[in-house]
């Protein structure tokens, strides 16, 4: 059976920086805390500029965002190194994102959670798709439908098992590369 996401999307632009997407000052959170992680979920994207972004990513006094894919231009994600960027819009319902690019160590922050797929796009879809737009991610045939039209993206290869399982200890541990937990 084919893994699909349809959801409304998110659109931003390039250089969407960690601050942006969770300000420093809701870093006191903690993830682990299941609380805490539902919180920090409700302050995903909340540093992007009202004036740029007059749709607000979670709704005023929610926990959730009703859009399960975000997608953006270049360098998603950029700025100071910060798990809990990636975990902000994890807890805030966000499965994926489909960037031009992500800076490095977001990239590498998604998959080590395991809290997002950071889709590479092959196109510049942040300036054909419109937040509301209603896609549907394919996650095996690696592609996006919106309004009819669908756009191939980069698969995801290793480190979609990764993701999948919930992130690198979780996968480690499901593969034996280290002990489970007693």
């Amino acid at each position: 059976m084919s893994h699909t996401l349809t959801s409304p999307v998110y659109v931003c632009a390039d250089n969407i920086d960690t601050d942006q997407i969770i300000p420093a000052q809701y870093l006191t959170l903690v993830p682990t805390i299941p609380e805490e992680y539902e919180k920090l979920g409700s302050y995903a994207l909340i540093g992007l500029p009202d004036d740029l972004y007059p749709t607000r990513f979670v709704p005023e006094g929610g926990l959730k965002t009703p859009y399960k894919i975000v997608i953006a231009g270049r360098n998603f994600g950029c700025g100071s190194s910060r798990e809990h960027a990636p975990i902000a819009l994890g807890a805030a319902g966000v499965e994926a994102v489909v960037a031009d690019s992500f800076a490095r160590i977001f990239f590498r922050n998604c998959v080590a959670t395991g809290e997002l797929y950071p889709y590479d796009a092959n196109e510049r879809l942040c300036d054909v798709i419109k937040t509301g737009d209603i896609a549907t991610l394919d996650f095996d045939a690696d592609t996006l439908t919106v309004h009819g039209k669908t756009y191939s993206l980069k698969p995801l290869g290793e480190v979609r098992p990764v993701i999948d399982a919930g992130g690198i200890f979780n996968y480690a541990r499901n593969t034996g590369m280290i002990a489970a937990k007693a």
